[in-house]
C-alpha cells in the first residue's frame, strides 16, 4: 500500500467521524438545548467539510496522477 493511500483513507475516516460527532452534539442540543452544543455541532461539522474538500482537492495539492 502507498502512503497517500493510507492518508486517503485516514483522511476519510477522520470526514466520516466529525460527521457523526456533528450529529451526536446537535443531538444532545435537542435534548438539552445547551448553546454550547450547536456551537460544537457547528465546529465539527465546519471540520468535516474542511477534511472532505482537502480530500477532494488532494490530487491537485501533491500533483498526483
Amino acid at each position: 500500500m502507498k502512503l497517500i493511500t493510507a492518508h486517503k483513507i485516514l483522511i476519510s475516516s477522520a470526514a466520516v467521524f466529525f460527521c457523526f460527532f456533528a450529529a451526536w452534539e446537535f443531538r444532545n442540543y435537542s435534548a438539552t438545548g445547551e448553546i454550547w452544543a450547536v456551537a460544537r455541532s457547528v465546529l465539527y461539522l465546519a471540520v468535516a467539510i474542511g477534511f472532505a474538500v482537502y480530500l477532494k482537492n488532494l490530487r491537485h495539492i501533491y500533483k498526483l496522477k
